[in-house]
């Protein structure tokens, strides 16, 4: 039968509720136990009353096995003609996909399953739509992002995820909120895009007449409210980069970020390490968790790798050096074509770091000691003015999070802006923030700050290989 036919059929039987004076879609249900409750308080002959989905039909006669399923799990319904009496008609209308609730005895059958023997049921939502066929699952993944309510449905390990995308950020919630750190909210439309190198979505606010942009990183603003006294505080938000999508790149994605005034970036990597291993146990209940056909080890303390040594090792490149001389060294050690509409150090080292990714390891590793003009906001290490104190740590060759001993002094800071002006090819949008270094003038403690990337973190703690998998409704195309 084609799906609109079955759709035709369900509208009929809609229909036909509706005739015997039933509402097809019910209101609001009192004393409902999960089904998780039911089963964790099994006993023969007990009373329960619970609701949930059809999720199959075994209609053999005067009898019928359904499975219900919620949040919380599945229960065996028996439904039978004689107990059910006046009822049975209606039973007869329900299909698999409609969502009922169910009252009566607990039982178990002779195949040993605990089930429910329905004694009366109540019809809350009629499905007037065909669910996957079989039950084997939702397979296609552009319907499953389209779809993400039938992809939950279909395949309950996708709702796990996300009920574990959610415990995941209520335990870094309460990781920070122990440690003093207060929850803030700051701007997601603003004037200017900063904080970060990328393309910002650009659009136009008519009361004002004015460009503004969505939020490429919440950081200038976080440390705004360093300067107003709030010592601890973090952020959970939402970003936004008109760029490329990926496995790993959507263009709306979910950061950390923190500050802990009078803290730098040993702090920021103490506070990585605790919160991301006793993360990984909480959530899967051992520090080494599968990801792919690999074994993580979150273990601490993790390994400490110099960025800078590795570049000197690999290209024998220098932080002083020119971008002519960096992207002639590159040539020597990789012999390539490289094209690029303005030749920037930072164009050379988006090219050592794809470089850089062919050696990726598993287990989480910090690297230290970044050239200091990839890194504009960082303090610079007093015993070598060409580095950063600043460390980036992978897990499973991902940038997973960025930390920084803050720059807080407003002189060098608007000449560090301006140097990153002339070298980002990027986007052409970006301006210095002239009311975050007057902020600055006014004087901002030292600071340790932190940002973690919730998307790709879940992605590991998941064993989820592309960030769409844990986003719930990732951008899509629209279809043809």
């Amino acid at each position: 039968m084609e799906i609109d036919e079955i759709k035709q059929f369900r509208i009929q039987k809609l229909n036909a509720l509706r005739e015997k004076g039933l509402n097809p879609y019910g209101g609001r249900v009192e004393g409902l136990s999960p089904v998780a409750d039911v089963l964790a308080g099994f006993a023969e002959e007990k009373a329960a009353f619970t609701a949930g989905r059809i999720m199959s039909k075994r209609d053999q006669g005067k009898v019928c096995f359904c499975d219900l399923m919620d949040q919380t799990g599945r229960l065996q319904l028996f439904f039978k003609e004689a107990v059910l009496a006046d009822q049975w008609d209606v039973f007869k209308l329900l299909d698999i996909g409609d969502i009922i609730c169910a009252e009566g005895k607990l039982f178990v059958t002779r195949t040993g399953q605990q089930s429910l023997r329905v004694e009366k049921f109540s019809m809350l939502s009629k499905s007037l739509m065909c669910l996957p066929e079989k039950w084997h699952g939702l397979k296609d993944v552009d319907i499953r992002y389209r779809q993400r309510y039938v992809d939950m449905i279909a395949n309950p390990e996708v709702r796990d995820v996300f009920i574990k995308r959610s415990k995941i950020v209520s335990y870094i919630r309460h990781f920070l909120d122990t440690r003093r750190f207060l929850e803030v909210e700051t701007p997601m439309l603003q004037t200017q895009a900063g904080g970060a190198r990328g393309r910002p979505f650009q659009s136009k606010h008519n009361a004002y007449n004015m460009d503004v942009f969505l939020r490429i990183a919440p950081e200038l603003y976080l440390k705004r409210l360093l300067v107003g006294g709030l010592d601890r505080v973090y952020e959970i938000n939402r970003n936004f980069r008109n760029e490329g999508v990926s496995t790993r790149h959507n263009p709306e994605f979910t950061m950390l970020e923190l500050y802990q005034a009078y803290g730098d970036m040993q702090d920021m990597m103490d506070i990585t390490e605790t919160l991301i291993s006793s993360l990984a146990k909480e959530i899967t209940g051992d520090y080494k968790v599968k990801f792919g056909e690999h074994t993580i080890d979150f273990t601490t303390p993790w390994k400490r790798v110099s960025f800078a040594g590795l570049i000197k090792d690999k290209f024998d490149i220098d932080p002083t050096d020119t971008a002519e001389t960096m992207l002639a060294k590159v040539k020597v050690k990789r012999p390539g074509n490289y094209k690029m509409d303005k030749l920037t150090k930072s164009n050379i080292m988006k090219i050592v770091e794809e470089v850089l990714d062919e050696d990726a390891t598993m287990d989480p590793v910090f690297f230290t000691d970044y050239f200091t003009f990839l890194c504009p906001l960082a303090k610079t290490d007093p015993a070598n003015p060409a580095l950063s104190k600043r460390f980036e740590f992978f897990i499973a060759g991902m940038e997973v999070g960025n930390a920084y001993s803050e720059l807080n002094d407003p002189q060098e800071q608007r000449t560090r802006l301006e140097e990153d002006l002339q070298d980002d090819t990027e986007t052409g949008l970006r301006n210095i923030d002239e009311d975050f270094v007057r902020a600055l003038e006014y004087g901002m403690p030292p600071a340790g700050g932190l940002g973690i990337g919730i998307d790709r973190l879940v992605m590991l703690l998941t064993n989820s290989t592309s960030i769409r998998d844990v986003i719930l409704f990732p951008l899509m195309k629209p279809m043809e």
